[in-house]
Order: C-alpha cells, then structure tokens, then sequence
C-alpha cells in the first residue's frame, strides 16, 4: 500500500515531522513532532503541533499513532500535547531505556526518575509490525546514530529518522553517547536492502551546498546511487573513516540539553516542584 504524506517543516530546527494516512480511510500516525521552544527565555510554543492538530481535525482523521524515530538532540518532542488533544500511543523503540540510563546519569535524575521506558505506550522492538488502519507498519532497529533509532516502514515509504539524510547531505553523525559509525554503516545496508522504489523520508534537511530549496523526500534507489557519504561503492572502512574525521569537527546542537531532559520522558517535562515550576538542568563539562 502507498500510504498519504504530508509533510510539515520546522524551519527553526529544520524539522519534518509527518501525517501517515491509511488511503483508504481515517486512520493516521504522526511521526517525529516539534514542540516549539525558545531557548533564551525558556519559553515552549505550540504552534507546529497546532498545524497538524489542525490538518487532521480538518481532514477528519484518527491518530492512532504518536511515533518517533529516536530521542531527538534537536528539537523537542509535541507527542503529549498532540496525544492529549488527538489521541494516539506513543511509540519509540525499545533500546530507549539505554539512552534513558545513559542520560538519566548525565543528568543527575536520581532514582525517581524511570529508566524502563515506561513513559512510552509501546517499545517496539526489530521485526515487530503494527497498523495504521489497514496500512501495515513494520519495525527496522537502525541504531548507529543514537542506540534507539528506528526506522519505520509504513507501506511503500520508510521514515528513517536521522539515519540517513537527503543524498546531497549524507549521513547522521555518530559522535553522541552510544553511537557508531560502524554500526550506523550496518543500519544504513538494512534500509538500502529495501526496494529500489521504497520512499525514503527524513527527519532534517539542512539544504546542501547549490541547492536552493529544502527536500525530504528521496528513494533508495537515489540513496544507494547518489548519497555523498554512502553511497555507490563506498566500503564500510571508507565509510568510518569519513564519519569519524567528520564528526570530529562539529559541535553540539544547540537544543540538545532542554531536548533529551524532555524527549527521554516521551515529551513530558520534568517534575515540577512543589511550587508547580519545571526546571531543566545544564550538566557542565559533560557533554
């Protein structure tokens, strides 16, 4: 089955989160939400999710599922507040509660703070498959990237999270706490081993040198010919050489602090203290 996309782009974070529709009928999944959030006054916003939440009341459709690829450095996760307008479960991949005690120590979270994933609804595991309607979806553990990335695939599309880019930018870096390039390299042949005309979707787009415009939509036929850093003939040895020296060179995202505090909790906020305030931390010199 092809199942109905629509894409919405977050300029801010260069997010694209999306609505999944069972074509023949109501059914939806949103995948990889953005809360908005100003980083220099602590602020949140909803006006991206409120884009979606407004499409599918517009276009009378049910969320059955809030997915996400992985625990996003990036931006914050909208799944709550969509779930407590729309409905939904909540859904990431089982290898969350190894990011969850990873950065549950970062953070200095204490032992109130759950490290079983339980703040999610589901934790899908590699092989398991789930519906959208009549829509199959099925479950590919990518790892690489972070130890819980997913990639989703939903009919004739794969969501792929930060696995792979557009082929004009490559591939995700590898340098955060459990990540790998060589294991990213083993991930990225599981998702080229789909069919040629699989749709390949992307959670960023940064626009790559000569290209105007912002895209997230490719296949793997055009991922396997055409991606700069995998693509064609490269060898895993090549692959990790040019990953590791690459990521060697870049800094931290700018969000990645409020992001995995939030994000880890499956989009919920810390707790609030006895006065209702929420605070996040910033662990020094850990990062």
């Amino acid at each position: 089955m092809k199942p109905d996309v629509t894409a919405f782009f977050d300029e801010a974070t260069n997010t694209v989160s999306y609505v999944v529709k069972d074509p023949h009928g109501a059914a939806c999944a949103v995948v990889d939400s953005v809360l908005d959030f100003d980083q220099a006054s602590g602020r949140t916003d909803t006006r991206s999710a409120d884009d979606i939440i407004a499409f599918v009341r517009n276009n009378n459709l049910e969320v059955q599922w809030l997915l996400e690829t992985h625990v996003h450095a990036d931006h914050l996760s909208a799944a709550p507040y969509i779930q407590e307008q729309l409905g939904g479960k909540i859904g990431i991949g089982d290898r969350i509660t190894v990011v969850q005690n990873t950065f549950g120590k970062v953070f200095n979270e204490g032992t109130e703070f759950q490290r079983d994933g339980s703040q999610f609804d589901a934790l899908f595991q590699e092989g398991e498959s789930f519906h959208i309607g009549q829509l199959r979806g099925d479950v590919l553990h990518t790892p690489g990237h972070t130890p819980a990335c997913l990639t989703y695939v939903i009919g004739d599309a794969a969501f792929v999270g930060d696995t792979l880019f557009m082929p004009d930018f490559g591939t995700a870096r590898c340098d955060f706490p459990g990540g790998s390039s060589e294991t990213l390299y083993a991930s990225v042949q599981k998702i080229l081993a789909l069919p040629d005309e699989t749709r390949i979707f992307v959670c960023h787009d940064y626009k790559a040198p000569g290209r105007d415009v912002y895209a997230w939509e490719t296949t793997v036929a055009a991922e396997k010919a055409n991606n700069v850093h995998i693509g064609g003939s490269t060898t895993k040895e090549e692959f990790v050489a040019m990953r590791d020296a690459r990521d060697a060179t870049l800094g931290m995202p700018k969000l990645i602090l409020p992001s995995l505090q939030i994000n880890m909790r499956a989009g919920h906020m810390p707790p609030a203290d006895e006065q209702g305030d929420v605070f996040l931390k910033i662990p020094l010199n850990k990062l």
